[in-house]
């Protein structure tokens, strides 16, 4: 028999995390395997992150994590330690909604609202990204969110309805 080296069960233990979700800090313990779209959901209460596929095929999971999106169910949570992450819980601020979730209401942007969660918090890191000028280039960017009622129209209305100031305000600013 050859001397074999113990087994270390590391898999088993509970990884101390540390994260910042809507602004309000988190000191957890957490399951290596823990996605951080079940953390949110499950072990946070955080239910506005929608789980759709599971696979990363369909964005309703989108979060910003460090201001970029991405897909809450693919990322494993101990693997953000020190992340800041936002939710669409965390996007209105001081009781006010964001104007995003605002124009979703104005233009009508979701019929079953499953998705939507997930396309407002992908719109906000899209407009952020800063790299998005015309109605073309929001559905090309937005093409990893789907919608299974077909809202697109509507979606893209709600999302041009806020890039539009923006895109003014810098072309006045220049």
């Amino acid at each position: 028999m050859q001397n074999e080296a113990p087994v270390d069960h590391i898999s088993n233990r509970k990884i101390p995390t540390s994260l910042t979700i809507n602004g309000r800090g988190y000191q957890l313990e957490i399951e290596p395997w823990v996605t951080l779209l079940d953390l949110l959901r499950e072990q946070l209460l955080l239910t506005g992150t929608k789980k759709g596929c599971d696979q990363g095929q369909c964005g309703a999971c989108t979060v910003l994590v460090d201001g970029q999106r991405i897909n809450s169910c693919l990322a494993l949570a101990v693997s953000r330690d020190g992340a800041e992450i936002t939710t669409i819980e965390g996007l209105a601020q001081d009781g006010g909604l964001h104007s995003l979730q605002a124009a979703f209401i104005e233009r009508d942007a979701f019929q079953c609202g499953y998705c939507t969660p997930g396309q407002i918090c992908s719109a906000a890191g899209l407009l952020a990204e800063g790299h998005t000028q015309t109605r073309a280039e929001i559905r090309e960017h937005m093409s990893g969110n789907l919608c299974r009622c077909g809202a697109y129209t509507n979606i893209a209305d709600a999302i041009e309805d806020v890039l539009q100031p923006r895109l003014a305000m810098r072309e006045a600013a220049e």
